[in-house]
């Protein structure tokens, strides 16, 4: 089990998207490095930033695809789960559900897609570019398939890299927390290919 909050920490200079995962005891408990230019999305998630440790991988069912799903397994193969963008409706504003088998268990949403837009805008205004990391600060929620609020993720204000927190609302089983932790982890890199 994880001691929440948890911080996704994002590295913006990076080439290859990379995020790191803390817990509320400081402790690194996962670490992403994407690898760029592949055609279908294959990424491990690490216990160590040495990458020596592979705890979990993700893997898109299909090649370069708006709808792909991306299905988690642990090192022994064992699947855990998928999560998948809702098509269309994601456009607007960030919709995901996350998968065990073919059931949808929980589902991701954002909170106010207005705030996507206005960074994308604010971004692109010379110097004053550089502080739209501490203006616009979106936030996405987690919920069961009954409704119930489970877990939040917010951008914290920050000038260097991008800093999430993730906060847990309601008891999840450790199978829940991997899932929506993974699922989690696979949206913000989506998100963040988006803009």
């Amino acid at each position: 089990m994880y001691h929440y909050p948890l911080e996704l920490t994002f590295k913006i200079w990076a080439f290859a998207p990379q995020i790191s995962v803390t817990d509320a005891q400081g402790t690194l408990i996962a670490y992403v490095k994407q690898k760029l230019f592949k055609l279908k999305e294959a990424i491990t998630v690490f216990a160590d930033a040495e990458q020596k440790s592979p705890l979990y991988n993700i893997n898109a069912d299909r090649i370069i695809d708006f709808s792909a799903r991306y299905n988690f397994t642990d090192t022994q193969g064992r699947i855990l789960g998928a999560v998948k963008r809702r098509g269309l409706r994601s456009i607007w504003t960030a919709h995901y559900d996350i998968f065990e088998g073919e059931t949808i268990v929980m589902t991701i949403r954002e909170k106010n897609p207005w705030v996507k837009v206005l960074d994308a805008f604010f971004v692109e205004i010379p110097v004053i570019g550089l502080l739209s990391g501490y203006v616009f600060n979106p936030a996405y929620t987690v919920s069961r398939a009954d409704g119930t609020l489970v877990m939040t993720l917010e951008k914290q204000p920050s000038f260097l890299s991008r800093r999430f927190i993730v906060k847990q609302l309601n008891e999840l089983s450790q199978e829940e927390q991997t899932q929506a932790l993974l699922s989690l982890l696979m949206m913000t890199l989506l998100e963040r290919m988006r803009g």
